[in-house]
């Protein structure tokens, strides 16, 4: 026995040595991709100055030879990261993909407990307020006023919903200007908010005017949704409530569910090249559906293209 044990150590440690290696390099892999992808905006802007803490920014990613007088459709993509944190960073690549196929797209700040002491409630203020600017300044901007996508990961995810979903939630209720998005991209959205819900803590005395789940009714903007089937936040219960009440009241929503993705995994440098190609597919396909955008992806190629820059 201790003859066929010797023997079968080595070879053991030595199988184990490569499974290990081969994982940490698959992981090496999906994590040398930053979710910038090596872009940057093309334009920055100052849209809301709160009373405490500094400016909130867009940051601003155009098409081509774009002109103020084209009204382009719109998407803008709200950060992850709990309401506590986060930055524009993480939608530059989603950005400037949207914007190559003909979008004006920015990544847009909002307070956050880091950055402001900000609460939850805060951030979907600033979330209406970020939609309101775009829509109030939609000929400089080359923006079509009818055609504004909200989309965003997680809490930014969250973010897009309650912007929506969420009237009794908003600094300026009475502004002429609607902070109604014309259609919502949601990334994992920590769209429960209810008891036994993602961050009820934080939000226990208001939890059923910020909770989007518990605010669907007729006529909400068309939806596409998106979630790894692992993801701890948000379980497979509360994706399919969420579908089944939005198609009950009338509302067009798809939602894509990733056997063995876990949460953040449609970000580039967490789940990889393969899932990020197929979530931005998936949803440039949509957007072609509601006449947002026209012709075929490109997103494999670009997606190469970017790579291959950043190399």
């Amino acid at each position: 026995m201790n003859i066929r044990m010797r023997s079968f150590l080595p070879a053991f440690l030595f199988l184990w040595m490569g499974v290990v290696l081969v994982f940490s390099c698959q992981t090496c892999a999906a994590q040398k991709i930053d979710w910038t992808l090596g872009h940057t905006p093309d334009e920055t802007l100052v849209y809301h100055e709160p009373a405490e803490g500094d400016p909130l920014k867009l940051d601003l990613f155009f098409p081509d030879n774009h002109e103020a007088n084209q009204k382009r459709p719109c998407v803008v993509f709200f950060f992850g990261g709990g309401w506590s944190g986060g930055d524009t960073k993480q939608f530059h690549g989603y950005s400037k993909y949207f914007a190559s196929r003909g979008l004006v797209a920015v990544s847009a700040q909002y307070r956050t407990k880091k950055s402001h002491e900000a609460s939850p409630d805060q951030c979907v203020e600033d979330g209406k307020e970020a939609i309101r600017y775009i829509r109030r300044h939609a000929k400089e901007l080359g923006v079509d006023p009818d055609k504004i996508i909200a989309g965003g990961g997680s809490a930014g995810g969250h973010v897009a919903a309650a912007v929506a979903m969420c009237p009794k939630i908003d600094a300026t209720p009475d502004d002429a200007v609607s902070c109604l998005p014309n259609a919502l991209v949601l990334l994992n959205p920590v769209y429960d908010n209810g008891p036994g819900g993602y961050g009820h803590d934080r939000v226990t005395a208001y939890w059923e005017e910020i909770s989007p789940l518990h605010n669907i009714r007729e006529g909400l903007p068309p939806t596409i949704v998106f979630f790894g089937a692992d993801d701890p936040l948000v379980p497979a219960a509360t994706i399919d409530a969420f579908q089944k009440k939005m198609t009950d009241a009338g509302n067009e929503c798809e939602s894509h569910v990733y056997e063995g993705q876990n949460h953040g995994f449609f970000h580039i440098n967490k789940g990889g090249r393969e899932m990020f190609e197929d979530v931005v597919g998936k949803t440039d396909a949509f957007l072609v559906k509601l006449g947002f955008l026209s012709g075929e992806d490109n997103v494999a190629e670009w997606t190469e293209t970017s790579i291959a820059n950043l190399k």
